[in-house]
């Protein structure tokens, strides 16, 4: 069998500029949002679904951290998998694309309201796939503050004990949540020991490197889950947010937005 050609490395970075670019436009709409968490993640979905990685209506995909919504929208919308025209409403009463995902938001086969509850329900998905023998696999994105959660171990000690190698989690291991670090919030390292020490095939990398998300995702399976620890920056080192920044919660003002656009634009040139 003939070896798969390589992604297009420079289209991909471009994507995840576009998808940074799309987010920034959604959360400028209300002036507040999820922005850093589309900074933080804009790689690894830009990997996922531009690489071909998941194949839509197939393959599964779980967001557990519902407020990360805005990424996979622009993400989306990007790739024609939405209409674009949706974005100009994100986040307004009624909207299709919500600040914060439900079981309405379309692209997502589970979303969760408390965090930690996603890798289970993921478990469910690779799980019944195995037993019908549809040959999909499921994706369950997870942010590392989940990792605080109880619910997570015993779910990847179960994805462990039965082998689920259709089952990847990915994790956006940004070091933020709403109460500030995570490692001033509950010390979660080491994380990467901790999933080898639960039966896991672990790949620890930058997050914000494509050819390393793409190499792992594309791993050939070892008859187990595999988890992907994306070491990312919240604000992706963009220079136009001062430091100052609440990384969770941006708020943008409209010379806030274009001073993004241009940096993220000057990008693409």
């Amino acid at each position: 069998m003939q070896a798969a050609s390589p992604p297009d490395w420079r289209q991909l970075r471009h994507l995840s500029l576009r998808i940074q670019l799309n987010a920034v436009r959604m959360v400028s709409i209300q002036g507040f949002g999820y922005f850093g968490q589309a900074l933080s993640a804009a790689e690894i979905f830009a990997v996922l679904y531009g690489a071909g990685v998941l194949r839509p209506g197939h393959d599964r995909f779980v967001l557990s951290p519902g407020h990360y919504a805005v990424v996979l929208f622009a993400a989306a919308a990007e790739l024609g998998l939405i209409d674009r025209e949706e974005m100009a409403s994100y986040g307004l009463d009624g909207a299709l694309l919500e600040a914060i995902s439900t079981e309405r938001t379309p692209m997502v086969d589970l979303t969760c309201g408390s965090l930690g509850q996603g890798l289970s329900g993921g478990i469910g998905l690779a799980l019944a796939a195995r037993l019908a023998g549809d040959g999909r696999n499921t994706y369950a994105f997870l942010s590392d503050g989940e990792m605080e959660e109880g619910q997570v171990w015993e779910a990847a000690m179960f994805a462990s004990h039965h082998g689920l190698d259709n089952l990847t989690v990915l994790i956006d291991a940004n070091d933020s949540q709403v109460d500030g670090p995570v490692t001033f919030v509950t010390t979660i390292e080491p994380l990467a020991d901790k999933w080898r020490a639960f039966g896991w095939e672990v790949f620890d990398l930058d997050g914000h490197d494509l050819q390393a998300l793409h190499q792992a995702m594309t791993a050939p399976r070892r008859n187990r889950p595999r988890v992907l620890i994306c070491r990312t920056q919240i604000l992706a080192r963009i220079k136009a947010l001062p430091p100052s920044t609440d990384a969770h919660f941006v708020k943008l003002d409209p010379a806030m937005t274009a001073a993004i656009e241009a940096e993220l634009e000057a990008q693409l040139a």
